[in-house]
């Protein structure tokens, strides 16, 4: 007779839950880079002017119009971005539960050196970007904490901006953001088998470039702002 202590579970259920979470964060994080990529592209038509960016907001608010009334598209967006974080951050802190329960007691062995910065300060790193994003929609979404609060989108945007404090905080979050994607891409490629050994290489250029990418655009407008390319 097999005996099985309660409460506890074989090592096949855990390792299926495991793939689970891994999946859900994957999935997840693909969500949330296909979302940075597109925001960016949107920051970027400040460059445009003044009308050009109101407009391109006042267009995210009616996106299927008359199809969808009012806002509907944008807050189906919104939700499902919201799962897609909610999700993320479960499965991240279900798997860090998991593994730290698998650790045997009196293991106090340090990482492996050739573990990344970004991955030994993903969950403290992740914090700090949640705080940065509540600021960022009290700030630029809708203007409670920003002194051009009734102004048109454009306006608070340069608000914001001018100021050196708000934009150091907004580019340390961002650089932050980049370091979290990075290791997130190339997790994401291992955990849905898109990654071996033959492609490691290629797959750590391709984290590195689209990281680089999105951190360099998100960090362009508010720096052209600050310098006053932007105004």
């Amino acid at each position: 007779m097999t005996v099985t202590h309660a409460g506890r579970r074989t090592p096949k259920v855990a390792k299926t839950n495991s793939v689970v979470k891994k999946a859900v964060m994957a999935v997840s994080g693909i969500i949330l880079v296909l979302y940075l990529i597109a925001h960016m592209i949107g920051n970027l038509k400040a460059f445009s002017g003044r009308d050009e960016f109101n407009h391109y907001s006042e267009w995210l608010r009616t996106i299927g119009n008359p199809a969808l009334p009012g806002a509907t598209a944008l807050w189906i967006i919104r939700i499902v971005l919201l799962v897609a974080v909610a999700a993320h951050i479960w499965a991240a802190v279900s798997l860090w539960r998991q593994a730290k329960r698998a650790r045997p007691q009196g293991y106090v062995k340090k990482k492996s050196a050739a573990q990344s910065y970004a991955s030994r300060t993903m969950r403290w790193g992740g914090v700090i970007i949640a705080a940065f994003v509540i600021w960022h929609l009290l700030d630029l979404t809708w203007g409670t904490v920003n002194s051009q609060g009734d102004a048109s989108p454009y306006d608070r945007l340069v608000a914001s901006f001018s100021n050196p404090v708000s934009t150091a905080f907004y580019a340390i979050a961002v650089i932050l953001v980049g370091m979290h994607l990075r290791h997130g891409i190339w997790s994401a490629t291992q955990t849905l088998g898109q990654s071996n050994r033959r492609r490691e290489v290629t797959v750590n250029r391709a984290a590195t470039a689209i990281a680089t990418v999105l951190t360099l655009g998100f960090l362009l407008v508010p720096f052209s702002v600050l310098f006053g390319l932007i105004d």
